[in-house]
């Protein structure tokens, strides 16, 4: 296969035109061309309105021609995660099967270790239940809601597969995605997502091939404590169904807890797991139009084929703070995300389609371990608890979240606003009064500085939802080099740990520290 980089097609491109284009561009005749695979595409609106994709396209040639064009020729890479059999005395315990603990467990299953999978929440089609309950009944189950349960929160989000990490381990994270039932496109977008229609797919593709590998997956069954005597690890839970206690002896105990596994994070501390403090960030959700978004971000008369339009913005702060958006959701809904009775959580959602009429995202200030004002390990989740109440409270106690318009918020200015997605329903009033007196100020002096970045980003019509306090966590399970605690032979993972920030960054984190494992026990 030969690679052509920056080719540039409409928007209301035909795969028949790409064929040409490669075919004109290599100065051939096009039924010489084998085949053709998109690479990477992604979209170019920086001269608005003139908007188009850029693509890197592989193309398969004729033997007689892939010659001709071998400074051109690449290597397809094998990106499944294949591991020879190895053995083990125990099974592994995984502990959480959001991203981390998916990709640790499959990871696991395909070295031939069978490891056993506690999951506090439940199968994700029972799980989609409990959350739709909460959000028209008002209905909470503290074990299976947007936080907890199969798929962890990014089933119930945009599905963005966002990272940093240009790396092959990512890359082979996103095949296994496409591999489990994600649409093709996240092999090349350039910001790919999944959508949480599609996510709720993938993680029951992922939950059957690690069963029929030998792996088992108990669900509804909390992970309450554990204990070690030599280099045998007795980890005991709950069956939340049955209230039966039981208990499973490991010498592999992988914790790929969530971010908002608040009494598991007590528990461990308790047991003597070394933890500390780690920033973390709090605000609220914006909630816009996402067709004013299209005209801001492509341009009037934008050609309606190019996907709903996203951003990303961050502004520095005079005041030594920081505001940035993050998991912006296009076409999306903002949801009821709590997962302790007596408290209001926020996060965004969007289908694969992301055809909704609104746009979300979050809008958060950074918040550092001296304002949490102890230097206990856990107080920063405890500042995060004391702002959740507080909005309970100021929503009415009823689960409503509270909201304001943005030009209410910025300058006292009452206005009508647009129609909210938020569910069960929003009450209008103050929402200073549930925030920190810093993230008020800093997002009151932001807003204005993000809409200097992108003219119409925030209008006064728009809706700022409270409260966004779980994009991240405020604590560090802290591990060496081999990956385990303190505590050896205790692994943590993943978000919940402080090691990861989304699903792919998580998954990442799943595989690396079940490789290490397999390194440990070949040699």
């Amino acid at each position: 296969m030969i690679k052509l980089d920056q080719i540039k097609v409409s928007p209301n491109y035909k795969t028949d035109e790409l064929y040409k284009i490669c075919a004109k561009t290599l100065k051939i005749e096009q039924n010489s061309i084998k085949n053709i695979q998109i690479l990477k595409k992604s979209v170019d609106a920086r001269r608005k309105p003139d908007v188009f994709y850029v693509m890197s396209i592989g193309v398969t040639l004729e033997k007689n021609l892939e010659e001709k064009f071998k400074n051109l020729k690449i290597t397809v890479e094998d990106l499944s995660l294949t591991y020879k059999k190895v053995s083990c005395k125990y099974r592994p315990v995984v502990v959480g099967f959001g991203p981390s603990g998916m990709f640790a467990a499959l990871a696991l299953a395909r070295m031939g270790l069978k490891p056993i999978v506690l999951e506090q929440g439940k199968k994700v089609e029972e799980r989609e239940q409990d959350v739709l309950a909460f959000w028209h009944e008002r209905k909470l189950n503290k074990f299976s809601n947007v936080q907890f349960g199969e798929g962890g929160a990014g089933t119930f989000s945009d599905g963005k597969l966002n990272s940093n990490v240009n790396s092959l381990l990512c890359k082979k994270a996103i095949f296994e995605l496409y591999a489990h039932g994600a649409p093709e496109e996240i092999l090349y977008l350039s910001k790919p997502h999944i959508g949480s229609d599609k996510l709720k797919e993938v993680v029951k593709n992922f939950r059957e091939e690690i069963i029929s590998l030998g792996g088992e997956i108990k669900f509804s069954c909390k992970f309450t404590n554990f204990s070690k005597v030599a280099n045998d690890i007795t980890v005991e839970y709950t069956n939340l169904s049955e209230n039966k206690q039981s208990t499973i002896i490991t010498s592999h105990l992988l914790l790929c807890l969530g971010h908002s596994a608040r009494d598991s994070f007590k528990m461990l501390y308790s047991n003597g797991l070394e933890i500390k403090q780690k920033p973390f960030a709090m605000g609220v959700r914006i909630e816009q139009l996402q067709e004013e978004l299209n005209v801001c971000q492509y341009g009037e008369n934008y050609n309606k084929a190019l996907p709903s339009a996203d951003y990303k913005l961050v502004s520095h702060l005079p005041n030594g703070r920081s505001i940035f958006t993050f998991c912006m959701c296009p076409g999306g809904v903002v949801v009821a995300s709590s997962s302790n009775e007596g408290e209001i959580v926020t996060n965004g959602m969007s289908n694969f389609a992301r055809d909704g009429k609104n746009a979300n995202s979050a809008l958060l200030i950074n918040v550092n371990p001296e304002d949490y004002e102890s230097t206990h390990p856990l107080a920063g989740l405890d500042f995060q608890e004391k702002y959740e109440k507080l909005a309970f409270e100021l929503g009415g106690e009823n689960y409503n979240a509270p909201a304001q318009s943005v030009g209410e918020f910025l300058n006292n200015k009452k206005c009508a606003t647009i129609d909210s997605s938020y569910l069960p329903s929003l009450t209008f009033t103050q929402i200073k009064k549930c925030l920190p007196n810093f993230v008020t100020e800093s997002l009151k002096i932001g807003i204005p500085a993000l809409n200097q970045k992108m003219k119409g980003f925030a209008q006064d019509k728009d809706i700022l939802i409270a409260i966004e306090s779980r994009s991240s966590c405020p604590i560090t399970i802290v591990r060496n080099e081999n990956f385990e605690s303190n505590i050896s032979g205790i692994y943590p993972i993943g978000e919940g740990a402080g090691y990861a920030g989304g699903i792919i960054t998580s998954a990442q984190d799943g595989i690396r520290v079940a490789e290490k494992i397999y390194m440990n026990l070949i040699k």
